[in-house]
């Protein structure tokens, strides 16, 4: 958790300085800014992935085949008629599909709702430059806590940062509420996607893993589907987006409920 934080903070902070500086004192327009934001994203992204790319070798594939398409469904159905027969995988998924709803929505929308308190554009993103540079010690502490008590009890107490965010956004109408808020998501938004992802490691069997994982994925890239339409119907009713983050507090509930009736799993995590 820690080394991909500190990657995402020296790309954002060579672009916060670029737009700080008025383009590096005039060199870019802000049309430019922007252009060079997305360059910088790609020219990170082919060094970093170059290693890999030069020695990584994939030991196992699935067959090529006529149809890739038709049998990538085909695939798929049968992952799910066979995480079907594990129940605790099945109920983690719920509880999964549920909280992961409402934090990639609370990410999405902070900027949105930070514009409504009515925070400028510079300093919204020296709050998502706060946001990864807190979440570099606070993955530290989490992995402590999952090494040490259980990484179950590391993602209980990740869901109910989450909701206590929901709860509080209702009183959210300063800049310090704006800031508390975002400290809080920082302390837990990375961390409570990678323990799910450990702990979601240690219940599926070791022979299925890549079938599993590759479920649990597409399952991850759906999941935000709930949490925006909810937000959405919630803030035009009330008026208020605020109301509408704290109406996110439902999942986080229905996720912890469903996540604190799976039974424990024999190592105690």
């Amino acid at each position: 958790m820690g080394c991909g934080t500190w990657g995402g903070v020296l790309a954002f902070i060579i672009f916060l300085g670029a737009q700080l500086t008025n383009g590096f004192g005039g060199l870019l327009s802000s049309f430019g800014v922007a252009r060079f934001s997305f360059v910088l994203a790609a020219v990170w992204w082919v060094i970093f992935a170059w290693p890999l790319l030069q020695h990584g070798q994939q030991r196992f594939s699935v067959q090529a085949v006529q149809d890739p398409l038709t049998d990538s469904f085909r695939r798929l159905g049968r992952t799910f008629r066979h995480i079907r027969k594990y129940r605790r995988i099945s109920w983690f998924l719920v509880a999964y599909f549920f909280y992961i709803d409402g934090v990639d929505t609370i990410f999405t929308m902070a900027t949105a709702i930070g514009k409504d308190l009515g925070v400028n554009t510079t300093m919204l993103m020296m709050v998502l430059l706060m946001v990864q540079l807190i979440a570099f010690p606070f993955s530290l502490l989490y992995g402590w806590l999952a090494k040490r008590a259980s990484t179950r009890l590391a993602v209980l107490l990740g869901i109910i940062v989450y909701l206590f965010i929901c709860l509080y956004a209702l009183k959210l109408d300063s800049l310090f509420d704006f800031w508390f808020l975002a400290i809080l998501i920082g302390t837990s938004q990375g961390e409570l996607q990678a323990l799910s992802r450990s702990y979601f490691g240690q219940l599926i069997p070791k022979d299925a893993s890549s079938e599993s994982f590759g479920f649990y994925n597409i399952l991850g890239k759906f999941s935000a589907t709930i949490g925006p339409l909810v937000v959405g119907l919630v803030t035009q009713w009330t008026g208020r987006s605020t109301v509408g983050v704290a109406s996110l507090s439902v999942l986080f509930a229905v996720g912890l409920v469903i996540f604190l009736a799976l039974p424990k799993l024999s190592n105690g995590d």
